[in-house]
């Protein structure tokens, strides 16, 4: 049984909801966001409360039900506060900056790397050495933030590269004489 699935999604004020067959769409003051549900699982909205129900016993409608739930409170995170990723440089020459939609990176490679910003994601560079991934969609802001720092991943010895705010590098010791 899915003990996630039975929590009802509340809907905050100043954000609506609407279910036509397994689409819910979900509008707040950040935008509007939707997603499809399979046919294992039946959706009502009612009362600001989106609840979800598994149709059949099934291991695959168990499934759904869970994961369901917890797409639409996405959505409505999403549309009310949005997603958030910081991520830090570490590593002398290293920095960022943007120039208009294009997220321009020195990393110590021969040449600077350009990487362009897809649409429905803000970056931002308060520091030569802060990165901010921003938007609505989790999926889509956890892949673009992963993508930057695709190009210089953080290395054991000392640290340098692209890491999340919040990451922890595991250190590894030098040789030694």
């Amino acid at each position: 049984m899915s003990r996630i699935g039975k929590k009802p999604v509340d809907l905050p004020s100043g954000v609506s909801a609407s279910v036509s067959g397994q689409t819910v769409e979900v509008k707040g003051p950040k935008g509007a966001r939707s997603f499809t549900a399979t046919d294992d699982v039946s959706l009502k909205v009612e009362d600001n409360v989106v609840t979800i129900e598994p149709r059949g016993k099934s291991k695959r409608a168990k499934q759904q039900w869970g994961m369901s739930r917890t797409m639409i409170a996405n959505l409505v995170t999403g549309v009310t506060d949005g997603f958030k990723k910081e991520m830090e440089i570490n590593g002398v020459g290293y920095r960022a900056q943007m120039q208009g939609n294009t997220l321009k990176l020195s990393l110590g490679l021969s040449h600077e790397v350009n990487f362009d910003v897809p649409a429905g994601v803000t970056v931002t560079c308060p520091k030569q050495t802060e990165i901010i991934v921003e938007g609505t969609d989790e999926q889509l802001v956890g892949q673009v933030a992963a993508n930057i720092r695709e190009w210089r991943k953080p290395e054991p010895y000392k640290g340098k590269g692209i890491k999340y705010k919040d990451e922890y590098i595991f250190r590894k010791e030098g040789k030694k004489k």
